[in-house]
């Protein structure tokens, strides 16, 4: 009796996970990247396999009627050259949401808004990921704990609202986002802020478009965000694209400025990239990046900080594809 207790308790649970996903849109997702590297960090040469952000995530909505929707998405890092998890299992994404035609109301944990309306429009390249992504830009705004909200689309006009809770962590103060984006055909325009306690930053972006030409570039002014006590830096990067058929030919400059009082503490960054796309899902690439840093600057790749006045450059080839 009680093998047949479970087993019709197994089929009314598999009935309703079956219904739940026929009232649901649910779609798997994901990308492998992953890079063939010469490295030179300082005087210590690596040559090795390097994940690039490889990724995998499931997302979905629920039409409840009226024009309200539910969503969610659950997104995981791993790293592709071994099969490793990159940290939390879910780290990456993990929100639930309702959206309509009052904008999207997000609960979660997710990537600040004030990154994708700036820094992450202008790595075009490798989709700002590996030992080739921005070195310099100053992330405030945490990426866990976040209650948001996202306006409707004004003539192409955006806005994106955040508050990161810091649920009682000793010395821990909530952090606060800002997003704008304006799309206006070939021009795209964004701007970014965000807060915790005394550490800030403030960004804009603007990215064109004409023919087969991709231009743009951001400037951010920030406080203390890698240095304790640093007091204010600006940084800009620019970037360039070139499409010729299935190829893509990137360059890609970025400078740090000094932090106020850390005297030499500036840097540049520079990429030479091309992607060859085999399909619109696969692509093979190659890129060359190097750090410059001053007597006391620290940029690495992947903003792992290094030794004072330590150079690293990095040739690569990769494969990226997704799914």
């Amino acid at each position: 009796m009680q093998k047949t207790n479970r087993l019709a308790l197994a089929v009314l649970a598999l009935l309703g996970s079956t219904a739940a996903f026929a009232q649901s849109s649910v779609t798997l997702y994901g990308r492998v990247n992953t890079t063939v590297e010469r490295q030179e960090v300082g005087n210590v040469k690596t040559t090795g396999l390097f994940n690039n952000a490889s990724r995998f995530g499931f997302k979905g909505t629920e039409d409840l009627g009226g024009g309200l929707k539910a969503g969610f998405q659950l997104e995981s890092g791993f790293e592709s050259d071994t099969g490793a998890s990159s940290g939390a299992f879910f780290g990456r994404q993990s929100e639930v949401n309702l959206s309509g035609g009052f904008g999207t109301v997000r609960l979660g944990n997710f990537f600040p808004e004030s990154y994708y309306a700036t820094a992450d429009y202008i790595s075009m390249h490798n989709h700002d990921t590996g030992n080739s992504s921005d070195a310099f830009y100053a992330y405030v705004m945490p990426s866990a704990n976040k209650i948001a909200y996202r306006t409707p689309s004004f003539g192409g006009l955006t806005v994106d609202a955040a508050v990161a809770l810091h649920e009682q962590a000793t010395g821990g103060k909530n952090a606060f986002d800002l997003a704008v984006n304006y799309n206006l055909g070939a021009l795209a325009l964004g701007a970014g802020y965000s807060k915790q306690g005394d550490v800030n930053q403030f960004a804009g972006r603007a990215l064109y478009t004409f023919g087969a030409f991709t231009v743009g570039g951001y400037i951010q002014r920030d406080e203390d965000a890698f240095r304790a006590n640093g007091g204010k830096r600006n940084t800009f990067r620019l970037a360039g694209a070139y499409n010729l058929g299935a190829s893509e030919f990137h360059v890609n400059v970025g400078r740090a400025g000094e932090y106020k009082n850390f005297n030499d503490s500036d840097a540049t960054q520079y990429t030479l990239g091309y992607n060859y796309n085999l399909s619109k899902r696969t692509k093979v690439y190659g890129y060359y990046t190097r750090i410059n840093n001053s007597r006391a600057g620290t940029y690495g790749f992947n903003q792992v900080l290094v030794g004072a006045g330590v150079d690293s450059n990095t040739l690569a080839v990769g494969i990226r594809h997704n799914f």
